[in-house]
């Protein structure tokens, strides 16, 4: 969910005992999973002994059936222009550790109801731009594949954003048991930090947590960090408004110009550009996005500036080998 800079976002009503004991007996089997894991076989290899693994074989396939599927097989291709893992072979990804591209991004967006204009898929078109601006910038990092799914309110009874069709919410367990997977796989590969962002205020604490837990276990080795300050929308719509993005109207939406810039940027068929050009519907929040040249800059401007802030605070987790310290709450409504 955006936090948008009219209206308060709701907080969510404290979970219950029964959720509380799950949630934190899920913690604790996997705290306990995690240290098992890094030291069997099993975990690496299911049913196949370690005894009976070639550890040349690689590649989703043996050694010995073709010399593709080998530890030190040259890539027969060069390597390709993105920063996202699903768009690399196994042998990019292998060399782009080699490289130095030792930082991995795992960014969380969500499927929420936005109002009339945004696709339910908001944060995950946001975070295909910035994870991609972020990871660039950063010069050594790579792009998980966006964790499309997650806490949205309770499934049933339906809560939160669940009352609304198109939702698809994720119980808090799953989602911390999730990225702790996540991240345990990242790490058995050679990553030595592990960044969390997300986009949306009901996937922060799950990260933290994360984080926070498996700091703990490794003591920054790798470095795991959540980087909270990527989720402040309040000063992204602070810092536009010096380009004159200046919010007059509060139209009630769970919608704000920044949050629809940086979509567009993305993809303008994602805030239904085109058909609300023609609707002579192209407005929020009194901030006026029909001058398509214009809304381009302040899309840039936007990206260039959440990129800007979240490197710096990746840079200041990593001297800090873990999560900075959660900044003083703000005060209700900013």
């Amino acid at each position: 969910m955006s936090r948008g800079i009219f209206s308060r976002t709701p907080q969510r009503a404290a979970a219950p005992v029964s959720l509380r004991a799950s949630i934190l007996g899920a913690a604790l089997a996997s705290a306990v999973a995690s240290v098992a894991l890094s030291g069997t076989a099993a975990a690496q290899g299911g049913a196949q002994s370690a005894a009976a693994r070639d550890p040349r074989n690689m590649g989703g396939g043996t050694c010995t059936a073709n010399p593709y599927n080998c530890v030190d097989a040259v890539n027969p291709l060069p390597a390709p222009n993105t920063v996202w893992m699903e768009e690399m072979t196994w042998m990019d990804v292998r060399d782009a550790l080699k490289a130095g591209k030792t930082t991995a991004i795992i960014a969380t967006g969500g499927m929420e109801p936005n109002g009339p204009w945004l696709v339910t898929g908001k944060h995950n078109y946001v975070l295909h731009t910035n994870c991609e601006a972020i990871a660039r910038k950063l010069g050594n990092a790579l792009c998980a594949p966006i964790v499309k799914f997650v806490p949205e309110g309770n499934i049933s009874p339906a809560s939160g954003h669940m009352v609304s069709p198109g939702t698809i919410s994720m119980r808090e367990e799953t989602f911390r048991m999730l990225l702790t997977d996540l991240v345990h796989s990242l790490k058995a590969h050679g990553f030595t930090r592990i960044i969390l962002i997300g986009d949306s205020g009901g996937n922060q604490a799950g990260q933290r947590w994360v984080a926070d837990s498996v700091t703990k276990l490794w003591q920054g080795a790798p470095i795991v960090a959540h980087i909270q300050e990527y989720y402040d929308y309040a000063s992204v719509a602070k810092h536009m408004e010096q380009f004159g993005v200046n919010q007059t109207v509060a139209e009630g939406l769970h919608d704000d110009p920044e949050i629809s810039l940086n979509m567009f940027i993305d993809d303008p068929k994602s805030i239904r550009y085109d058909e609300r050009a023609k609707a002579k519907l192209l407005t929020i929040n009194g901030v006026s996005l029909a001058d398509r040249k214009k809304a381009t800059t302040w899309a840039k401007q936007i990206v260039e500036f959440r990129t800007k802030v979240t490197v710096d605070a990746i840079e200041k987790a990593t001297a800090n080998k873990g999560t900075l310290p959660a900044p003083p709450r703000r005060p209700a409504g900013n």
